[in-house]
């Protein structure tokens, strides 16, 4: 019995020993990892202060952008609303007359079906400078009305003073700004839209060098757009301001100083 108790207190003391040893291991072991945690930490914030500083430096190039080659603003139209001019010359018209007219005003036929409006189409939005223009309400039909018009059309004054050269201008400089933008916050657009001129001759240009059938020019809208819209998302554009038709109304939203987090 007295040796089997001195046996038994060796292992107790070989176990001992060997658990000392785990311990001194568990301990190099946590302050290890309280040295790596530290260092993630650290990383983690450095790389949080590059990505401030990225989006700052994203942020001013897009800000320089649009204020020195792609400035942006809404142009007002002076346009009286018929309602108030009718009733200014018939004083016996009814309230219900003249909100029925004022109903009418905030309604525009747009690719077959009636869509509300509430700029009423008063607004328009400029790019580049006041006389190239987009309507507010996305209504493009005038430019290929133009182009309708022109195949059966013949005369010299064709070419000027209409509203398909500001509107084709406008999408084709909105095509360029949305391309460099997806440059500079290194974002991948879902929709592959062209905008250099070398390429007018292949037919792969999109709005400028050449006069767009309505199927064309309505698909390379919509996809101008959707490039749109997904750089507003990406950049966590209030979604409440955005709408699929506005065109150059969500561009301003997305650059505009009061996103904030233009940038990201």
């Amino acid at each position: 019995d007295t040796e089997g108790l001195l046996r038994i207190k060796e292992e107790n003391q070989k176990h001992y020993r060997r658990a000392q040893r785990h311990q001194e291991k568990k301990e190099k072991i946590q302050k290890h990892n309280r040295k790596l945690g530290d260092l993630v930490e650290k990383k983690t914030y450095d790389l949080k202060t590059q990505y401030e500083h990225l989006a700052n430096l994203r942020r001013a190039h897009i800000l320089e952008l649009t204020s020195v080659i792609f400035p942006m603003e809404e142009v007002k139209t002076s346009m009286r609303d018929p309602a108030d001019v009718s009733s200014e010359s018939d004083n016996a018209m009814t309230s219900s007359t003249v909100s029925k007219l004022a109903e009418a005003r905030r309604t525009t036929y747009l690719s077959g079906r009636w869509v509300c409006d509430d700029h009423n189409g008063d607004t328009s939005i400029s790019i580049t400078g006041p006389w190239i223009i987009l309507p507010n309400n996305g209504d493009y039909s005038a430019y290929y009305n133009w182009v309708e018009e022109k195949k059966t059309t013949q005369g010299p004054d064709m070419e000027h003073n209409n509203p398909a050269h500001t509107i084709s201008a406008a999408l084709c400089y909105a095509t360029q700004l949305v391309n460099t933008l997806s440059l500079i916050l290194d974002v991948n657009l879902p929709k592959k839209l062209c905008n250099r001129q070398v390429k007018i001759q292949q037919g792969n240009h999109e709005f400028c060098g050449e006069n767009l059938s309505r199927h064309r020019f309505t698909r390379a809208v919509k996809k101008l757009n959707a490039n749109i819209l997904h750089l507003c998302f990406s950049q966590h554009v209030n979604l409440d301001l955005l709408h699929p038709l506005h065109t150059l109304r969500n561009l301003m939203y997305l650059v505009s100083p009061d996103t904030e987090n233009l940038g990201r």
